[in-house]
């Protein structure tokens, strides 16, 4: 088996935490080849962590896209950073694996579109949750109709993005507390359970949304209540709350209901899917496991690579969550319903 030679732009802490376990898994995939981060303790620190020596890392990307041989780069950084370092990856040729959202803005996410075709190179944006497992399976119960025609469903994202700002967290990091980029918090969360209900239900058609205002740097807005209306006809509920704790269980989570039964998704990290029947009460219960999506994303893309799959989410289809999560935060400013342009 041949292995992708990978080298890495951003070795924080989604690096750390999420990607490289999953290449640990991966390891007769891809090859650690290179890494590079401004913070050269935070460098050296991750050289350590997967054996490579001093000559293989760089505080200046550029040296290691001009020093190293490479098969893909693999791109973790600030989210105002994404498109800009995409680019300079894709003129120098190299092949991309970068963390979602893909573009600070719609404009610069317009742009990004064009980089497979400019420069011959083959790009995934690493939106995990369209890989999840839990997510596949979902997905495949509404189309197998277990819970026959779907009517509407409701999506609760409750968090406390100021309790987890002090703590080990994502939360902690200065650009997060204070972005560079529209929609803070909202955008860079938000986009994930945009891109699960664009993944489950088909495309977003129009949106009608309120928010209550917030003065922090963090996020535009505190509560955002969205209805979602679908290109198939189906609407559903999505709302995200960035000030707050579910104190009662079963949380609200993730509900979808159908002519012939319901699907209950407490929380994503819960491993289990509940699937309740009308016509004899019965009830059903499907296992995954959690967080798998990092793991999947890149056996995609290395299959992909070798001719065995097609990359499953591009830029064309990233683009479209970022479209959404900015209709709702522009329908929450202007306090009307808006078209998805």
């Amino acid at each position: 088996m041949t292995k992708l030679r990978l080298a890495v732009i951003g070795t924080g802490m989604a690096w750390e935490r999420l990607h490289l376990p999953a290449l640990k898994e991966l390891k007769d995939y891809y090859e650690i080849v290179a890494l590079s981060n401004d913070n050269e303790d935070r460098l050296v620190q991750a050289a350590n962590e997967v054996g490579l020596t001093t000559d293989h890392i760089y505080t200046d990307y550029h040296d290691m896209l001009n020093g190293e041989e490479i098969d893909v780069v693999n791109i973790a950084v600030p989210i105002e950073l994404n498109y800009l370092v995409s680019e300079e990856v894709a003129k120098a040729g190299f092949n991309i694996i970068c963390e979602k959202p893909l573009a600070p803005s719609l404009d610069q996410a317009e742009d990004y579109l064009r980089l497979q075709s400019k420069y011959d190179v083959k790009i995934l944006i690493a939106e995990n949750f369209r890989y999840n497992e839990e997510n596949n399976m979902i997905k495949n119960i509404i189309e197998e109709n277990k819970i026959g025609d779907v009517l509407y469903f409701i999506k609760n994202n409750i968090s406390n993005f100021e309790d987890s700002m002090t703590k080990d967290t994502f939360a902690a990091k200065e650009w997060r507390q204070h972005p560079e980029f529209k929609g803070g918090v909202i955008l860079d969360a938000g986009v994930h359970d945009i891109a699960t209900l664009e993944y489950i239900f088909g495309e977003v058609e129009s949106v009608s949304a309120f928010g209550i205002p917030l003065k922090e740097d963090y996020a535009p807005y505190s509560v955002i209540n969205s209805i979602l209306l679908f290109k198939n006809g189906l609407v559903g509920s999505y709302n995200y709350c960035l000030k707050g704790k579910e104190l009662q269980y079963p949380l609200v989570g993730f509900r979808i209901f159908g002519t012939e039964g319901t699907i209950y998704l407490e929380d994503s990290m819960c491993g289990a899917i509940n699937v309740m029947y009308k016509e004899d009460d019965s009830h059903e219960i499907y296992y995954y496991t959690p967080d798998r999506g990092y793991y999947n994303e890149f056996k995609n893309f290395y299959n992909a690579l070798i001719g065995e799959e097609d990359i499953a989410v591009t830029p064309n289809v990233e683009v479209q969550d970022e479209r959404i999560l900015f209709t709702i935060l522009k329908s929450a400013n202007k306090k009307k319903s808006l078209t998805v342009d």
